[in-house]
């Protein structure tokens, strides 16, 4: 085969040309895994990698948050239902590290088609929304605004919780914040989800146990300026010998809400009440004099 000048020039400058290769560049060979399909009714990707840094939860988190990305979220059926939300087992699993894999409580604020905020205006005094559009239709009631609410109230659960958790306030740990989802830590005990305190008959040493707990929880908080504002046995968690407190939307500030103190006196009734009708000599009175001298 005959080449041009030009041929054998360019032949001459770059070499003889290169033989093929019998194996590929190890450097260019990975091995990767597929993921079946997920069940679209039930199944999604994990939303983790999806949301803002600001949107998950504090540091240093638990060791028991999956946070791969190629991890995949299972409803597991509904666990409460409330006027404002409703709570949902969810599981959150690497299907490569299913041993991984933990199961987490998702609080979904509901959407414009049911029922609003029992209470909300009272709960929301002295807040300030961000954008002022959104605050009109606030006032005006209107379908966003009703969405807006529900983004409002999940925002402000999630702060709570996120606070709290910070201060060491014993509520469950807070995984992160997707619009009206909530996903936090499902409190249990001996692998069933944690009765709430009103549902107990706790033995007269755990009985008190448990009332030096909610002081110094309620210390705290009073100390920090905050107020639960619907405190009850009934959004208490008796995890074995530990309470957890729930239900967090409607936490306001002591001294910035006109009603913060009110708010106070009422939850020290409503759990003093309760402890007194099981057997422990208790006094709101005395119980709010107590965490007023925390907060000033």
């Amino acid at each position: 085969m005959t080449h041009t000048p030009h041929e054998r020039a360019l032949e001459w400058a770059l070499g003889p040309a290169p033989e093929p290769a019998d194996e590929l560049d190890p450097s260019f060979v990975f091995d990767f895994t597929t993921y079946d399909d997920l069940d679209e009714a039930t199944q999604r990707w994990s939303t983790w990698m999806s949301v803002e840094p600001l949107s998950r939860g504090p540091e240093p988190r638990p060791d028991w948050v999956v946070t791969s990305q190629g991890a995949i979220d299972t409803d597991l059926g509904i666990l409460k239902t409330g006027k404002e939300a409703d709570v949902f087992l969810l599981e959150r699993a690497d299907p490569l590290e299913p041993e991984a894999g933990v199961i987490m409580a998702a609080k979904r604020y509901r959407d414009t088609n049911h029922r609003t905020f029992h209470r909300a205006a009272s709960y929301t005094e002295g807040r300030s929304m961000k954008r002022s559009r959104d605050e009109r239709a606030l006032k005006r009631k209107s379908t966003f605004g009703r969405l807006v609410a529900a983004g409002e109230w999940a925002v402000s659960e999630w702060g709570a919780l996120t606070r709290l958790w910070e201060l060491g306030v014993p509520v469950p740990y807070p995984v992160q914040i997707d619009g009206t989802e909530i996903l936090m830590e499902w409190i249990t005990h001996d692998g069933e989800t944690a009765p709430r305190l009103a549902q107990t008959r706790p033995a007269p040493d755990l009985l008190a146990s448990y009332y030096d707990q909610l002081r110094d929880t309620l210390a705290t908080m009073a100390q920090a300026g905050v107020v639960h504002g619907d405190l009850s046995p009934y959004n208490t968690l008796a995890a074995g010998d530990r309470l957890v407190v729930i239900d967090l939307p409607q936490m306001v500030d002591l001294v910035g809400n006109p009603q913060g103190m009110d708010y106070l006196m009422r939850d020290c009734t409503n759990m003093c009440t309760w402890f007194r009708a099981r057997g422990l000599e208790v006094d709101e009175q005395d119980l709010f004099a107590e965490l007023m001298a925390h907060a000033f």
